[in-house]
């Protein structure tokens, strides 16, 4: 996974927690809501990974 596409998980999943943290106060299931979008989010950015790098090697295997 290149740079970018990681920082873009990162820091979508950062501002997804800040926002979950703040309407904890206002909307519990706002918050849950959050939450649970925030672990598909990086769930999301782990499956992504893995399917780049299980490319990447089986491009590498066709080209020997």
């Amino acid at each position: 996974m290149g740079k970018g596409l990681s920082l873009w998980f990162a820091t979508s999943s950062i501002l997804i927690l800040t926002a979950a943290s703040i309407c904890i106060s206002y909307n519990i299931w706002l918050a849950l809501l959050l939450g649970v979008l925030c672990v598909l989010n990086i769930g999301w950015g782990f499956i992504l990974k893995a399917r780049l790098r299980r490319k990447q090697e089986n491009s590498r295997h066709q080209s020997s």
